[in-house]
C-alpha cells in the first residue's frame, strides 16, 4: 500500500481546513470485524484534488455533500475526491478488520477467562484500519466518537464516556488533536476511579489482572498525581484535556503510547509476579513520559515526522526529570538511565542506521521512513541532549522556551525551527548553534583525558565535533580504607575549549569525566586511572559515577579496547558490593546478552558463563538476610539464565521456591522451565503441565518459548511453521516463540534455519505489516551466529531491494551488530 508522503501531506494541508470528525464504531458484530462510519467536516481553500485513507475489510458507501462516490475508486488505502471551494462533508461506511499484530484495533481474548477486549493504536498511519481520515498530524480537528460495545462493556476513550443504554457509549469531544491521537479501549475493564485536581482520572486493566492492580492501585495513582502536581508547577500552560485515563492493555507493542485523556500501556506494568524497585520505577517513569506528551506532543504536535524527536526526547528528560523531583520512593533515575537507556542511543548512534536527532527534512520523506527513527536516538540520545542543554542553558531558562513553545503554539503544531525560536527568546546564549552542533550531526563523541604529574594538569581530548560542558571528578584512595575512594574535586569544564585544568596536590587516583552523566560522549579513563578503576570500582562513593565508569568499561569492550574476560573479572569482583540495583542489572545483562552470548567465542563461553553462575550464588547468599529482596531476585533470575545445573533447578520446582526464598511465581517457573528447555532437562508433558497450572497470557507465551527451545528437531520444525507459515501468532505469541527458538547451546541443531530466516522473514513482513516484520528483525533474528559466513549471507540479503523498509532496518541493525561482535572476538 502507499504510504504517505511529505510533499502530498504539505500539499493537503495546503488545501484543506478539517474541523469535526464524527466517527460511529459498532463492536457487535462479530469477532472477525466491526463496522465504522465516519463523517468527516471540513473546508477546501480552493477547488481542487486529495485523497482521504482508508484500509476497510468492506467500503460500503461514502457520499461527498449528499453525493455517492464509487467505493470501487478506492485503490489501496486512498479514496480520491474531487472538491470544490468550501465546506464540505464526507460519509464514509465501512466493515473494518480488528488485528492480532497490535496496529489498528486490536482484539484480544484473555484465556484465562475468555473476557473479550478490544483497544486502538493508530499511531503513524493506522487510524486508517479504525476509521476514514486525512491522516496526518498538522490536521488537526475536533473528534466525537461513539461506540456500541457488548453488554458488560465499559467503552473508554479521549473524553470523558458516557453510556447511554443498550450497549450505547458517548465520549466528550475532544480539543484539536491529530488524528493518530484518537484512542478507544473498549471491554469488561477492571477499573479504579478517583480524582484530583478537579479531574477525573482512573485506572483500568481487564479483569484478571484485578488483585495485582488492586494491589498496585496507591502506588500507581500517587505516582499519577505526584507527576500531575510537578508538571504544574514546571508549565504555564494547564492540563489541556477532560479526564486522565491510563488503561493497561493486552499485547501493546509499544511501552505505552500518549493518547490525550487515555494512555494505554503494556499490561506487564501490572505486576503479577515479584518485581524489583529498579522495574516500578522504570513504571513510574512512563507515567511521567506518558504525562510529559499531554503538553508535548498532545497540546502542541510536530507538523511533520521529522520532528517526532520533539515528543520522545521531551518526554524521555521529561520523565526521568520528575520522577526524580516529584517522587521520595525511588533512588536517583539517572543512574538506570545512564546505565540502561543511554546505551540504547550509544549503540544506535554507532551503527550504519544512525540519523542525527533532528533528520533534515528530506531525511524522512514518507511515513515508512519516518517509522524507522522511534529508536535509541530519538529517545535516549534526544533526552541525554536536552540534560546537556539544561546543564548549559540552565532550567530557569529552559523552561521559560518551553513555557513560550505552549503558549505559542497550543492546540496547533510546531516545527525545530519553532522550538529553536521559543527557546532562544529565554536566553542570551546561542541556542541556534548549539542546535546544529547537536541536533543536526551524528555518531557519538569521545572524550578522553591526559594527566601530565609534573604541572598537575589536565587535558582532555575530543574525537568528534561538538561542545560539551562537563563535570570533571577527582577522587583519591580512603586514607582508613585504600579501597574506597573519596572525592577531593569537581571542575566544570568546557570541551574543547577549556585550556588545561589544574589539578592541585598529589597524583589522584582516579579522575572520571562527565562526572554526572550531563553530557552525551564516550568516555577514556587516562592509563593511570584505568588500572585504578578496575581495582576499586566499586569503592566510588556515588552510584551515578560508578555508572559512568561502568559505561566506559562497556564501550572499551565494544571497541576492542578491554578484553570481555576482563570485564566479567571486573563484574565478579564489584558487583558483590554494588548497592545500587540498577548497575547490577545493567551489568549482569550486558555481560549474559553481549559477553557470554556474542563476544566470546563458543569455546570460551561455559567459562564465562560458569563466571557468571558463580557470580549470582554470591549475591544470592550476600542477600540471605532478606534485606535487599530486589538484589535477591536479580541474583536467581541470572542464575536461573545463566547454570548449566538442571537439578538444582529441578529442586527449586520441586519445592516451589528457593532455599531462602524468594518462592516461585509464574514468572520464576516460566524462567526455570525456560533453562531446563534448553538444557534438554525437560519435555512436553513437563510445559503442557506448567500450562494448566498458569492458563493466562502470558502462561501461553511462557509455554510457546519453552516449547520453542526444545532442543528436538520436531520442536524446532514446529515452532518454525509457527512463526513463519501459518499466520496465526498474535505479535506477542510470536514474539515469545522466537525468544525460544535460537539458544548458543544449540548452534548445531538449528544451523540449517540460518539461511531460512532471510528469505522466510521477508515473506513473512510482505503478508503481516510492520509490527510483525520488527518482532522478526529483533526477536527471530538468529545473533547467536556470530561467524564470518553468517556476516556474507546477512550482508547478501540486505542487497534485496524489496525488503519491508521495518525489516530493512531490523536487519541493517542486526547484521552490523553482528559485524562488531566479530571484531571484538578478533580483538
Amino acid at each position: 500500500m502507499p504510504v504517505l508522503t511529505r510533499d502530498e501531506a504539505q500539499t493537503r494541508a495546503q488545501l484543506l481546513d478539517v474541523h469535526r470528525y464524527t466517527v460511529d464504531l459498532d463492536l457487535t458484530t462479530g469477532d472477525q470485524t466491526f463496522d465504522s462510519t465516519t463523517l468527516i467536516r471540513f473546508t477546501a481553500r480552493t477547488a481542487g484534488t486529495t485523497f482521504v485513507e482508508l484500509k476497510p475489510a468492506t467500503l460500503r458507501t461514502v457520499t461527498l455533500d449528499g453525493q455517492h462516490l464509487d467505493p470501487e475508486t478506492l485503490t489501496d488505502n486512498r479514496l480520491p475526491l474531487t472538491l470544490t471551494e468550501g465546506e464540505h462533508t464526507l460519509r464514509v461506511d465501512a466493515a473494518m478488520r480488528y488485528s492480532r499484530t497490535g496496529e489498528g484495533m486490536h482484539r484480544f481474548t484473555d484465556p484465562s477467562d475468555g473476557e473479550t477486549y478490544t483497544y486502538t493504536q493508530l499511531f503513524m498511519e493506522d487510524v486508517q484500519r479504525v476509521f476514514a481520515a486525512f491522516d496526518q498530524p498538522d490536521l488537526k480537528a475536533v473528534f466525537e466518537v461513539a461506540v456500541t460495545a457488548p453488554d458488560g462493556w465499559t467503552v473508554l476513550a479521549n473524553g470523558i464516556t458516557t453510556h447511554q443504554g443498550d450497549g450505547r457509549w458517548q465520549a466528550a469531544p475532544t480539543p484539536l488533536i491529530s488524528t493518530y491521537l484518537v484512542a478507544v479501549a473498549a471491554g469488561p475493564w477492571h477499573s479504579i476511579r478517583t480524582e484530583h485536581a478537579g479531574l477525573p482520572f482512573g485506572i483500568h486493566c481487564r479483569r484478571s489482572l484485578a488483585p495485582h492492580l488492586d494491589a498496585d492501585a496507591d502506588e500507581i495513582l500517587d505516582v499519577t498525581r505526584q507527576c500531575f502536581d510537578r508538571y504544574h508547577e514546571k508549565f504555564d500552560e494547564p492540563y489541556p484535556f477532560d479526564s486522565y485515563d491510563q488503561a493497561f492493555v493486552p499485547e501493546f507493542n509499544a511501552g505505552a503510547m500518549e493518547n490525550p485523556g487515555l494512555v494505554t500501556f503494556r499490561d506487564e506494568f501490572v505486576y503479577r509476579s515479584a518485581v524489583t524497585l529498579t522495574e516500578r520505577q522504570t513504571r513510574a517513569m512512563v507515567i511521567a513520559h506518558e504525562m510529559a506528551h499531554m503538553w508535548f506532543g498532545d497540546l502542541v504536535t510536530l507538523t511533520w515526522w521529522d520532528d517526532i524527536w520533539l515528543n520522545e526526547s521531551f518526554a524521555e528528560y521529561m520523565g526521568y526529570q520528575t520522577i526524580n523531583e516529584a517522587t521520595s520512593r525511588f533512588p536517583d533515575t539517572w543512574v538506570d538511565f545512564g546505565i540502561a537507556r543511554k546505551a540504547w542511543g550509544y549503540d544506535a548512534d554507532q551503527r550504519p542506521s544512525t540519523h542525527p536527532v533532528a533528520p533534515d527534512p528530506d531525511a524522512v520523506p514518507d511515513t515508512a521512513s519516518a517509522m524507522l527513527n522511534f529508536d535509541g536516538i530519538s529517545y535516549a540520545k534526544g533526552a541525554s541532549a536536552l540534560r546537556q542543554l539544561v546543564a548549559w542553558l540552565g532550567e530557569k531558562d529552559f523552561l521559560a522556551g518551553i513555557n513560550t513553545h505552549f503558549e505559542r503554539h497550543k492546540f496547533a503544531n510546531a516545527t525545530l525551527a519553532d522550538f529553536i525560536d521559543n527557546l532562544a527568546s529565554a536566553t542570551d546564549r546561542d541556542v541556534h548553534t548549539w542546535a546544529e552542533q547537536w541536533l543536526r550531526t551524528t555518531g557519538v563523541d569521545t572524550l578522553t583525558p591526559a594527566y601530565d604529574q609534573a604541572s598537575g594538569t589536565l587535558t582532555v581530548t575530543r574525537t568528534g565535533s561538538r561542545p560539551h560542558h562537563v563535570t570533571v571528578g577527582v577522587y583519591d584512595h580512603d586514607l582508613a580504607d585504600g579501597r574506597r575512594l573519596v572525592l577531593r574535586d569537581r571542575l566544570e569544564i568546557d570541551v574543547p575549549d577549556q585550556a588545561p585544568a589544574s589539578l592541585p596536590g598529589p597524583r589522584p587516583a582516579l579522575i572520571v569525566l562527565n562526572d554526572g552523566d550531563h553530557t552525551y560522549a564516550k568516555i577514556r579513563l587516562d592509563e593511570h586511572s584505568e588500572e585504578r578503576a578496575l581495582r576499586t570500582l566499586s569503592g566510588i562513593p556515588d552510584a551515578l559515577t560508578r555508572a559512568v565508569v561502568w559505561n566506559c568499561l562497556r564501550d572499551m569492550v565494544r571497541d576492542g579496547e578491554l578484553e570481555p574476560a576482563t570485564y566479567l573479572e571486573t563484574a565478579r569482583a564489584h558487583l558483590p558490593q554494588e548497592s545500587d540495583l540498577a548497575i547490577v542489572q545493567g551489568v549482569l545483562g550486558f555481560a549474559a546478552t553481549h559477553i557470554a552470548d556474542r563476544y566470546v567465542p563458543a569455546e570460551d563461553r561455559p567459562a564465562a558463563l560458569a563466571l557468571l553462575t558463580d557470580l549470582t550464588r554470591d549475591l544470592v547468599r550476600r542477600t540471605e538476610d532478606g534485606r535487599d529482596p530486589g538484589l535477591r531476585l536479580t541474583a536467581v533470575r541470572h542464575y536461573i539464565d545463566a547454570t548449566d545445573r538442571p537439578g538444582t533447578l529441578h529442586g527449586w520446582l520441586d519445592e516451589g521456591g528457593v532455599p531462602g526464598g524468594p518462592e516461585l511465581d509464574p514468572e520464576l517457573r516460566w524462567r526455570i522451565l525456560g533453562r531446563l528447555a534448553v538444557l534438554g532437562a525437560t519435555e512436553e508433558t513437563a510445559i503442557a503441565a506448567e500450562l494448566d497450572r498458569d492458563p493466562s497470557a502470558t502462561g501461553q507465551e511462557g509455554a510457546a518459548r519453552c516449547r520453542a527451545a526444545l532442543p528436538t528437531a520436531e520442536a524446532k520444525q514446529a515452532a518454525w511453521h509457527r512463526m513463519f507459515t501459518s499466520d496465526d501468532l498474535s505479535n506477542y505469541l510470536f514474539t515469545a516463540t522466537a525468544q525460544g527458538f535460537w539458544q548458543p547451546e544449540q548452534a548445531e541443531l538449528v544451523r540449517e534455519y540460518v539461511p531460512r530466516f532471510y528469505p522466510d522473514a521477508a515473506a513473512l513482513a510482505d503478508r503481516r505489516g510492520p509490527a510483525i516484520a520488527e518482532a522478526a528483525g529483533r526477536y527471530a533474528f538468529p545473533a547467536h551466529a556470530v561467524d564470518t559466513a553468517h556476516l556474507r549471507l546477512g550482508e547478501q540479503h540486505l542487497a534485496d531491494d524489496n525488503l519491508l523498509p521495518a525489516l530493512r532496518r531490523k536487519l541493517t541493525d542486526q547484521i552490523d551488530d553482528l559485524r562488531r561482535a566479530l571484531r571484538v572476538r578478533k580483538a
